[in-house]
């Protein structure tokens, strides 16, 4: 659990003064406070995506007709309200989904970067996930060259038939209880 307890003294040395910053941080034991603090902000959580929805008591006005609902429908090739209740249905969920972008949008992003993609970037990542020729030196070395144009083509090696070790004989019977011949018998109770 030291990462645990570490991230409590980070997130406690963040709401301290920084006159207190080099106490809270050098502090090389830890109580049972620490884990008390954890849980109890683990514990009540203070922010729910259920704030970005639409209050169901107070009801803004439509921004979608159903006249428009039915040509997004028609452009994007869905099929239409069966009934006005489906409608209806239709209509309260783009509704929400309308009200929690824009709540999203409201977020102040001034001095945020944004992000080019989900993953680590930090230099050592960026270096970790270049390919160069020694990673790729294995699968060169499974290619040859042919032709008088210097056609690539892969080296055949060995083929294996079975990766599970077992081969199959052929006998589709061997777990039959009864056979007859190549056949297989099924007794019928009378």
């Amino acid at each position: 659990m030291p990462s645990l307890r570490s991230g409590a003294r980070l997130f406690q040395s963040l709401r301290t003064s920084p006159s207190q910053l080099n106490t809270t941080l050098s502090r090389r034991f830890s109580d049972k406070s620490d884990l008390a603090d954890i849980s109890s902000m683990i514990g009540a959580p203070n922010w729910s995506v259920k704030s970005l929805l639409p209050n169901p008591a107070s009801k803004p006005p439509p921004s979608i007709t159903p006249k428009e609902l039915h040509h997004l429908l028609r452009i994007s090739a869905l099929p239409q309200p069966a009934s006005p209740e489906e409608e209806q249905s239709m209509l309260d969920t783009l509704e929400s989904q309308i009200h929690f972008v824009k709540e999203i949008q409201l977020v102040d992003t001034t001095g945020v970067e944004p992000l080019p993609r989900i993953r680590d970037e930090t230099s050592d990542a960026v270096k970790e996930h270049k390919i160069g020729v020694e990673q790729l030196k294995e699968y060169l070395a499974k290619e040859q060259t042919s032709g008088r144009r210097g056609k690539i083509q892969r080296i055949v090696g060995v083929k294996n038939d079975r990766p599970d070790g077992e081969a199959w004989d052929g006998n589709a019977l061997k777990s039959a209880t009864k056979t007859k011949g190549k056949y297989f018998t099924v007794e019928i109770g009378s």
